[in-house]
């Protein structure tokens, strides 16, 4: 970005131009320049072009799930969904830098807009502002409430990223949640949310592929202490007991996910008939709500489902 930033500014004879909008303009003034270039821009497009961007724009085709197959997943999603969470619907849009801000990710991963948004890349980041918001209320009324704050939505994310796999989409459907609320000492909070989410992803997941699919629940510890180690031994044992054909096991060994997970991080993974591992959720605690709110006692556990995935997996199985 930095080269095409520089061939820019050589050929317009404009050196710094990139620094002098950024810092020296306000938002709403460079907001407001960027709508008078695109609206320039715009009326110079015949319109016959607009097909040939339509095919060779990666962001803007169309899904290759069904919308009743999305239908299906979110209605039966929702019924199973316990009665602690709330689910919402999201805007397509969220306040600029919040995936970067939170998640640590380049901005150049999402889709920035002229109007100081961005495309949602990543419901989590937006529920956790959301459930950030609602314990900001709280504490309010109770600068010590431990309420918490479930919430869930299913959502449409676009990401700028370039796969190398053709088989991913720039843009996919995934359904989140999102648990909020106050450290209550011995992990309590971290473990009854966890919990949580992976009951719910394990019964949505057996009621809409069915019993055959293999599926392992991995769970990694990233803090050392021995009551957490515990309290994921009993969630494991009673995953074991509750869901047949799952393999539930401790995995002190992954890798991915140490540097943006705190505490714990989970992976529900399904096989599909070819033998191919297929991640299907992806969770964890993070410190997101720590740092909008400024206060060390909170704590989130957020995760999510690739909803296409799931749909994939589901035909497959009926084919």
């Amino acid at each position: 970005m930095t080269t095409i930033t520089d061939r820019i500014e050589r050929e317009l004879g404009i050196p710094g131009l990139a620094s002098l909008l950024a810092e020296r303009l306000d938002p709403s003034d460079l907001q407001s320049l960027l709508l008078d270039v695109y609206r320039r821009l715009v009326t110079r497009r015949p319109t016959p072009s607009l097909l040939g961007e339509y095919e060779s724009n990666r962001f803007v085709h169309p899904s290759t799930i069904q919308p009743a197959e999305y239908l299906e997943w979110d209605r039966l999603s929702l019924s199973l969904l316990p009665s602690e969470f709330e689910a919402v619907e999201l805007s397509p849009v969220c306040p600029l830098g919040a995936s970067s801000a939170m998640a640590g990710l380049g901005q150049d991963w999402v889709l920035s807009t002229i109007r100081n948004t961005e495309v949602v890349s990543d419901s989590t980041n937006v529920l956790s502002l959301e459930a950030a918001r609602r314990r900001r209320e709280l504490k309010r009324a109770d600068s010590r409430s431990a309420a918490p704050v479930h919430l869930a939505a299913s959502h449409r994310l676009l990401r700028t990223r370039l796969y190398s796999d053709p088989r991913l989409s720039s843009h996919f459907r995934v359904f989140s949640l999102c648990s909020g609320g106050r450290d209550r000492g011995s992990f309590q909070f971290e473990a009854e949310a966890l919990a949580l989410h992976v009951k719910f992803y394990l019964s949505a997941i057996r009621a809409h592929v069915g019993e055959s699919i293999p599926l392992r629940l991995s769970i990694t510890p990233l803090d050392s202490a021995k009551i957490l180690g515990d309290a994921i031994e009993r969630l494991l044992d009673r995953v074991r007991s509750a869901f047949t054909g799952v393999t539930a096991i401790i995995d002190n060994d992954r890798t991915a996910g140490r540097g943006y997970y705190r505490t714990f991080c989970f992976w529900i993974v399904a096989a599909s008939e070819a033998g191919e591992d297929i991640q299907l959720v992806d969770g964890g605690c993070v410190d997101w709500t720590q740092r909008l709110l400024s206060d060390g006692k909170e704590r989130l556990v957020v995760s999510g489902i690739g909803t296409d995935r799931v749909c994939t997996l589901r035909r497959a199985g009926s084919a």
